[in-house]
């Protein structure tokens, strides 16, 4: 029965990677001041009837710190991809130049800069709240485990060790938080 729980501890760790793994995607998704290709991420183009990710329709670039390039492979929907960007609520104004889209990344101001504090910290709350589902989830496994016979000192420690990596998530949540932060703060 251990070996089996311990497996489940290995899942539960995993699980708990993948959600501070979609934070990170979530953070890098926000704008900071400073172009990045990732900020392109969850916009999304109805490229060949279907909804398809900016760089699967042509080469993102990131020329200068304020500038980022979308090098659109078909002419047919350079248009579509401008659309996407104007209605996905960056607040970025496309430029066109033939099949090239310049996006230029303006300066934050200070409201707008608080703004995007508070959605990081949804997004960490989110992130947080993922956890503590998984840890929730551990917990009914444990509940099974003793219902089969387990002991409580061996429930008490895999108890502990469910909680101990719940624990050190939140805290990483809460670092990555900080800093994403501090990042969109400074000018």
């Amino acid at each position: 029965m251990s070996d089996e729980l311990e497996i489940d501890i290995d899942d539960l760790k995993r699980r708990m990677d993948g959600a501070m793994g979609a934070l990170r995607s979530e953070f890098g998704s926000l704008r900071t001041g400073r172009a990045s290709a990732s900020m392109l991420d969850p916009v999304m183009v109805d490229a060949y009837g279907a909804p398809t990710p900016i760089n699967q329709v042509g080469t993102v670039n990131v020329p200068e710190p304020r500038m980022v390039t979308i090098n659109v492979w078909d002419k047919s929907l350079v248009g579509k991809v401008e659309k996407a960007i104007r209605e996905s609520g960056l607040g970025i104004n496309p430029q066109l130049n033939g099949t090239i889209i310049m996006l230029p990344i303006p300066e934050l101001n200070e409201e707008r800069r608080r703004e995007l504090t508070r959605v990081a910290a949804q997004y960490a709350e989110h992130a947080r709240v993922a956890v503590r589902n998984l840890r929730r989830d551990g917990m009914d496994q444990l509940k099974k485990a003793k219902a089969a016979g387990m002991s409580e000192d061996e429930q008490k420690l895999w108890s502990d060790e469910i909680q101990e990596l719940t624990d050190k998530y939140v805290a990483l949540i809460d670092k990555a938080l900080e800093t994403k932060q501090a990042e969109i703060m400074q000018v």
